[in-house]
């Protein structure tokens, strides 16, 4: 591709994305500003660009970005009333980002909402709580969750929870247990997403059989691609279109890219021959480096992630993708995403490749719309039959 080519698609991509910006499922920004001690926004102006993060305001508007799942992430290694404490905490900081720039961001509870707020040139800012650890086993936290404006939550995070198995641990429950399934159901009777990124494929199999409206996976990509346990198998995309759910497509390199799955497999195999733990973060952050130097860690790029698009287009449909970019959980990222504003650069690379303005139209904004919009229409049916469940999990689980 020539320069002048390069240069009409970011033209052409970034029209789009004037006509159909950019919903994405899933970023970090909350956890980061908590990690460098910025509990008040004004310590971290992100009216400018900020040189610790993936995400700014500038740099959201270059993206084309209209609506943004800010997640409200706390490690899985927290639980009960530190999970839940440290979760408000986080919706709170993301309440006080949304106030403090009232005339960049504004809080969003409904798919009118997002069209809305996007229509006025602002970031239409919605919450998901990543992982069911947030809400210590109890459906009341979880209806309290939604009050507060969390419009996801991802079933688990890189641990089990008591009620559902997580890609990245051990099998306990097989999949979802009965106050698992409890959950799902309460998830979308109150109209909260139910988000099956991070969980087991037989998690994913159980939500599925249980699901009265539509999943997501706010930040995954196509296993068929990429052998990670945090992808999606093939048999589980091919379920979507009768769910009527979105796979978001993630920039994770060791997510996109088989040589950087297999580079961070080596780096796992040498941790546990040094006695370190594999699983944990700052274990790894602390190894890294040193591994790194003998073994140059390869660089996953922008036709990885669309090789990813293409399959999720082909195994579950073009109504039944979007885009969750994990900006601000991740230490490194592809090679032309390097940030939020990068957004035009898949678009452009998208419609290179022989995608119709309409086919990026459904990606960027249109899939997830939908979804929404399905969600709050099956709650209101559930609502009007169904009461809010008391179940719980010591019951419906026989937890001792």
């Amino acid at each position: 591709m020539t320069s002048d080519t390069a240069t009409a698609g970011h033209a052409a991509a970034r029209d789009l994305l004037s006509r159909f910006p950019i919903i994405d499922g899933h970023n970090d920004l909350p956890w980061a500003l908590r990690k460098a001690g910025s509990f008040d926004p004004a310590k971290t102006d992100i009216s400018a660009p900020v040189g610790f993060t993936h995400t700014d305001l500038p740099r959201l508007a270059r993206g084309g970005v209209g609506a943004q799942f800010w997640s409200v992430y706390v490690p899985a290694e927290f639980a009960g009333e530190a999970a839940v404490a440290t979760t408000l905490e986080q919706i709170d900081l993301v309440r006080q980002l949304v106030a403090y720039y009232p005339d960049r961001l504004e809080l969003a509870l409904t798919a009118a909402d997002v069209r809305r707020i996007a229509a006025a040139g602002k970031v239409a800012s919605l919450m998901g709580a990543e992982g069911g650890h947030s809400i210590a086993s109890s459906l009341g936290t979880l209806r309290a969750l939604y009050q507060l404006g969390v419009r996801y939550m991802t079933l688990t995070h890189n641990l089990n929870t008591p009620w559902a198995d997580s890609a990245t641990d051990s099998p306990a429950a097989g999949g979802l247990t009965a106050f698992g399934r409890e959950v799902v159901r309460e998830m979308q009777r109150l109209g909260m997403l139910v988000d099956l990124s991070h969980v087991a494929a037989t998690t994913m199999s159980d939500a599925l059989d249980t699901a009265q409206g539509p999943v997501i996976f706010s930040h995954s990509s196509a296993r068929a691609v990429c052998d990670h346990p945090r992808n999606v198998p093939d048999e589980i995309l091919a379920r979507l279109a009768g769910n009527g759910g979105v796979c978001m497509i993630t920039f994770v390199p060791q997510f996109v890219s088989q040589r950087a799955r297999d580079w961070d497999l080596d780096l796992s195999a040498e941790m546990e021959r040094r006695g370190l733990d594999p699983h944990s973060w700052e274990d790894r952050k602390r190894f890294r480096p040193e591994w790194a130097q003998a073994h140059p860690r390869p660089a996953a790029t922008l036709a990885d992630v669309v090789a990813h698009a293409e399959h999720v287009r082909e195994v579950a449909g073009i109504d039944h993708i979007g885009v969750g970019g994990d900006y601000d959980g991740v230490d490194s990222l592809p090679e032309g995403l390097a940030d939020v504003s990068c957004y035009p650069a898949l678009i452009a690379a998208l419609l290179e490749a022989g995608w119709s303005e309409q086919d990026c139209g459904k990606l960027a904004s249109g899939n997830l719309l939908r979804v929404l919009s399905a969600a709050e229409d099956a709650a209101a049916l559930l609502q009007a039959s169904t009461p809010p469940s008391v179940a719980r999990i010591e019951d419906l689980d026989a937890v001792s």
